[in-house]
């Protein structure tokens, strides 16, 4: 611990925390007003269909029914649901309500009643006449099906991504260093393997909801569960057709995101029946609505093709990937992107690197942003590519890694052409203990590269795999985030954020690093946050861009309010500000002599002194120009029952490189809750739809997610990095937990069983198969696994 910080680098509690453990209310649910209306959606029963026809007579007869609006009722302006910078780079091709539904669960009508019974019975009262249509499901067959998925004339993008819906495509692109046709000729080995990534369910504790009413100007006021409240506000005044000064955003405590809560969801419809009713309107949606009407990871299938010598130089690599968007566009380029530029700049010693493909539209549920979005999927590609070449040559995997990954003080061309909205950034690194980690993990691990399986009983195998991964730090030229500090009577400051904590304890990291700054106490610090009539503006919580971003404008503004204080001293006692000293508490002048106190500063600026009345305030804002990555090895050690294909995760060691952790503990966690989301997509998790389209694993009975029970040993440690750029050299930790678990444990398995697994999950019935496959005898050989000793 470094002991010239006195807050930051310290474990301190969330400073909420004790407000959530006594069950206070805090969630956007809890808050809203008991005289509310209910509103209830009516869905879709079919995955593609038009409407014909809505009779609603009967059900606006049930007394307590304030309203039901349709596609007729609602404004019809193309939108899109996904929270990003402006211009939104996910097409607006989304309307509130349409006379097309798209899939299984997509919205048909609103209602508003008096409580939720009065809702329910409405809906089921409502008539509807569909023209029933051959839906399109399978993502491989959608470019230039003869199904079109958005056959409306008014969708469009913002700009060119790609867009080309008459062919089902949401967005495309395709890039190009050097030559990558000569480098795979003359290459010593070039593999090519395919990998798919399943959907993904977010599974955040608190469900989607909010609450609408119009305030005493007439403004509409929406209290949502929302990571990002300022780009909710502005897409929900699109989708509305009103001025944006008319709305106003607020975000109360949220009970987990992951990237599902980046969307406006629920928003749009408790906007409308306050609008439509002039009185307050709630929604919370079911578990079983979140799982069939909200989002998913996206799927997709991944083409390697790498070239590689024999002395271990990867030479080459080329990647086409195809993903699966859904019924909808959101974030369908920046997820694709994220999955090359995040990955291919671990290894910047190839001489040719291709990347591309295309997204497109299903009759599914619609993919969105989901923690790691797009860097998951790719890393599980590419590091399980990087394995498979190892084999090939005989060499250890991790030597093989480290003769080609990235090193501090370098760079890498897809930086600069595959940016995420930064194209043209160059990026020098100027933190990258990578090596660090991959010595730190391996040890934990006990890594032996003559010993990378062995079988501890008949039928049980035990392996090591591993995998490398980085990420970024919000996007660069991109993201903003802004603070303001106000000191108040009584000697303690007001920090006024955009910044949204969701659950990671954002608002505490901020805290601690005003108080450093300040040299104050981090009791002295109180947050108020997102609430986009009194908060500066700040992206939102996505794209592990918080504390970085966010950080580092909390920084600027602690830094400008020990300038506006001793400002101020030196005014009071006509002195040069140089000559005026502060150390958090008093203030000094010429050879120290005793100033006055920061209590007695804040009542003679606020109350006593005519001559200095006037708050002390400051706010700043901060843009980085470069998105400086976190990085981390990944160790998994597993036992695989050949008889059963059973694998139980025993230990996962992960060691990050992640700057200066502001918060270790906080830190910690953010990492674990990673490891775990990473691994339940590995062994456990699958989204399944039937034949038509409908989702089948949609409750938490349906859909398994791994318990501490279900996976052993998870040990984090930090590998000690400085980022420059960083607020007091931090990078974000938020998503690097959750990349490397797939491809690892991908990686130990064919370590265990001699096969490669080029789909995610890895159930007992898919290792089991893979098993039989292999080697089809009524036993199972030992000869199964591959070759561990590795010739030098």
């Amino acid at each position: 611990m470094d002991k010239s910080y006195s807050v930051v680098h310290r474990s301190l509690a969330k400073i909420d925390a004790l407000g959530l453990i006594q069950g206070k209310p805090a969630y956007t649910d809890d808050l809203a007003p008991g005289d509310a209306l209910v509103v209830k959606l009516l869905r879709s029963p079919y995955a593609f269909a038009k409407i014909k026809s809505i009779d609603k007579s009967q059900a606006l007869a049930v007394g307590g029914v304030a309203c039901i609006l349709d596609w007729k009722d609602v404004p019809r302006i193309p939108y899109t649901r996904a929270g990003q910078g402006h211009p939104e780079p996910s097409p607006h091709d989304r309307f509130i309500l349409d006379n097309y539904v798209r899939y299984i669960g997509d919205e048909v009508a609103i209602v508003a009643a008096e409580d939720e019974a009065t809702a329910e019975k409405a809906i089921s009262l409502i008539k509807v006449e569909y023209e029933i249509l051959e839906p399109l499901l399978d993502f491989e067959k959608a470019i230039d099906n003869t199904v079109v998925v958005h056959p409306e004339s008014e969708i469009h993008d913002m700009f060119p991504i790609g867009f080309e819906p008459g062919r089902n495509i949401a967005a495309s692109y395709k890039m190009r260093i050097g030559d990558v046709e000569k480098e795979l000729s003359a290459s010593d080995v070039v593999l090519r393997r395919s990998f798919f990534t399943q959907a993904q369910a977010h599974v955040a504790m608190e469900p989607h909801a909010a609450f609408a009413s119009l305030d005493i100007h007439g403004r509409l006021v929406i209290v949502s569960s929302t990571q990002n409240p300022f780009h909710t506000r502005r897409l929900l005044a699109q989708s509305l057709g009103i001025p944006i000064r008319d709305l106003r955003v607020v975000k109360p405590r949220i009970g987990g995101g992951f990237g599902g809560k980046q969307h406006i969801h629920v928003e749009p419809f408790v906007a409308l029946v306050a609008l439509a009713t002039k009185r307050s309107a709630r929604i919370a949606l079911t578990r079983k609505e979140v799982f069939e009407s909200t989002f998913t990871r996206h799927r997709m299938r991944i083409d390697i093709e790498a070239g590689a010598n024999r002395n271990g130089v990867l030479n080459v690599m080329d990647v086409r990937v195809l993903s699966d968007t859904g019924a909808y566009g959101e974030h369908a380029l920046t997820v694709f992107m994220v999955a090359g530029s995040k990955t291919l700049p671990l290894y910047n010693k190839m001489k040719a690197v291709g990347y591309g493909g295309a997204v497109v539209y299903t009759n599914h549920l619609s993919a969105g942003a989901f923690r790691g979005y797009g860097a998951i999927q790719g890393n599980f590609a590419l590091e399980s590519m990087m394995d498979e070449i190892a084999h090939e040559i005989h060499m250890d995997p991790i030597e093989f890694r480290e003769r080609n990954m990235i090193r501090e003080g370098q760079t890498s061309e897809v930086f600069k052409i595959m940016g995420e909205g930064s194209e043209g950034v160059e990026m020098v690194i100027e933190s990258c203990k990578l090596d660090r980690c991959i010595a730190r993990g391996r040890e934990l691990i006990g890594w032996d590269s003559k010993r990378l399986s062995w079988e501890v009983s008949p039928g049980i195998v035990r392996a090591h795999g591993m995998a490398i991964a980085m990420q970024g730090s919000g996007i660069p030229l991109v993201d903003m985030g802004s603070a303001t500090l106000e000191l108040q009577d009584g000697g303690w400051f007001k920090l006024r954020v955009g910044a949204t904590d969701l659950g990671t304890g954002s608002d505490t990291i901020l805290a601690q690093i005003a108080a450093e700054a300040l040299g104050v106490g981090p009791e002295d610090i109180k947050v108020y946050a997102s609430d986009t009539d009194h908060s500066p503006f700040d992206v939102g919580a996505y794209a592990s861009s918080t504390t970085y971003v966010s950080g580092n404008a909390v920084l600027k503004t602690a830094l400008a309010m020990r300038k506006v204080l001793v400002e101020a001293v030196a005014e009071k006692y006509a002195l040069k500000p140089e000559c005026v000293e502060f150390d958090g508490k008093n203030f000094f002048g010429p050879e120290g002599a005793m100033l006055t106190n920061l209590v007695d500063l804040s009542f003679d600026t606020l109350y006593h002194d005519r001559a200095l009345m006037k708050t002390l305030s400051s706010t700043a804002s901060f843009t980085g120009g470069k998105a400086p990555p976190p990085y981390m090895a990944g160790f998994a050690e597993i036992e695989v029952d050949l008889g059963t294909g059973k694998v139980k995760l025993l230990r996962y060691v992960a060691v990050v490189d992640c700057g200066t952790t502001i918060n270790p503990n906080l830190a910690r966690i953010q990492v674990e809750g990673g490891l775990l989301q990473g691994i339940g997509m590995a062994l456990f998790e699958r989204v399944v739809f039937g034949d038509r389209g409908k989702l089948m694993t949609n409750s938490l009975s349906r859909y398994a997610i791994p318990s501490r029970e279900d996976v052993g040993e998870i040990i984090v440690e930090f590998a000690e990095s400085y980022e420059p750029s960083g607020p007091y050299g931090a990078k974000s930790v938020g998503e690097i937990g959750i990349d490397t678990p797939p491809a690892a444990i991908a990686n130990a398995i064919y370590n265990a069983i001699g096969v490669r697994l080029p789909q995610t999950p890895f159930t007992p019935d898919v290792v089991w198969k893979a098993i039989l496959e292999h080697d089809p005898g009524p036993t199972t050989p030992k000869n199964l696994r591959p070759q561990t000793q590795l010739p030098r």
